[in-house]
């Protein structure tokens, strides 16, 4: 969830900025496979983030998701290496950074029922008593 609120935070500043196209580059397979709509979305919270995305996207002409391998994102590499080799001593001055701060959260509760109707145990239970999978359940999932 962590990766939709920088996702949404993000997409709110450019917007801010008048950007009007936007490419998002980034490591998570499934915030960019949600978006994309290559992946299915059952859980009611990721629900909520990818509905927000969505809503954000209409604002711009023009927006592409990329995925990049971690081992890729040379960007987030750079960031990281910069900040642990920057040393900050007491009497140096260090610029201020702004911050904007929203009044709506990025995710907002959404209180409903599960995409299928039933509750999130229904898989569980089924299995327990039935030694049965759900249709839509992949090898992986299953041991096989």
């Amino acid at each position: 969830m962590a990766e939709y609120e920088a996702c949404i935070l993000g997409l709110r500043h450019a917007i801010d900025l008048d950007v009007q196209e936007i490419l998002i580059i980034g490591d998570s397979d499934l915030l960019i496979h949600q978006v994309r709509g290559e992946w299915a979305t059952k859980n009611w919270k990721m629900l909520s983030y990818l509905d927000c995305v969505h809503r954000l996207c209409k604002r711009f002409i023009k927006t592409e998701f990329k995925h990049v391998p971690r081992i890729q994102n040379e960007f987030a590499d750079g960031l990281a290496t910069l900040s642990y080799m920057i040393q900050h001593p007491n009497h140096n001055y260090i610029d201020h950074i702004r911050i904007h701060i929203y009044e709506q959260p990025a995710y907002y509760f959404h209180v409903e029922g599960e995409p299928d109707g039933k509750p999130w145990y229904n898989d569980i239970q089924r299995y327990l008593k039935n030694d049965e999978y759900t249709k839509d359940a992949t090898s992986v999932q299953f041991g096989g």
